[in-house]
């Protein structure tokens, strides 16, 4: 469903009283920081961010759609590590559904990066699969300034992680890779 920038902004005030941060909003509402900063302040048209929002609620309802997005990935996997991988790491929240069945789907394990604001930027769930000395794929929904990728390669290096691929289901940005990784997107979506 379309919404004006009018709903958009009652949406994140909305959210914002329900205790979430920007981060927590933007992954929400699918749209990138900087139109949350936007829808919070600006009224001006011409200060308005360039984004797209997206929205699949209808992927998202139903756990045998998302495992035909994971499918998808899968094969993008394989089609750049015919050799395999050992890990799928799901960034929060919006990730971890595609990075369930991805792992599945490949017969690897699954972790979770959790995605945080503020100087630490994120952590490595431990309840989870070790990434240590593992080939590891990184999975989300949206990639949108790279921030939480970024951050979610580093702390995977960091825990001694291979990070060999980037994967998302939308890509809006025109970049294919990030930190030195391949990125790779099932959708760009990018202003013309």
């Amino acid at each position: 469903m379309a919404l004006s920038v009018d709903e958009l902004r009652d949406r994140v005030l909305a959210l914002r009283e329900e205790g979430l941060n920007d981060q927590q909003i933007a992954d929400e509402m699918s749209i990138s920081k900087s139109t949350i900063t936007w829808l919070q302040g600006s009224s001006a048209p011409e200060a308005k961010p360039d984004d797209v929002r997206i929205g699949w609620r209808s992927i998202g309802v139903r756990p045998q759609r998302i495992d035909a997005i994971g499918m998808i990935m899968a094969d993008i996997i394989d089609e750049h590590h015919p050799e395999g991988i050992d890990t799928v790491v799901g960034i929060s929240l919006n990730g971890i559904f595609f990075s369930q069945s991805v792992a599945e789907q490949i017969g690897a394990e699954v972790s979770i990066f959790r995605s945080a604001v503020g100087e630490k930027g994120g952590a490595l769930s431990h309840k989870y699969a070790n990434v240590g000395g593992r080939k590891v794929v990184i999975v989300d929904d949206l990639f949108n300034s790279g921030e939480t990728m970024r951050r979610a390669i580093e702390v995977l290096q960091n825990d001694g992680a291979e990070v060999v691929l980037c994967l998302v289901m939308v890509n809006k940005t025109e970049k294919n890779e990030i930190a030195g990784i391949p990125l790779r997107g099932l959708i760009r979506a990018v202003s013309v």
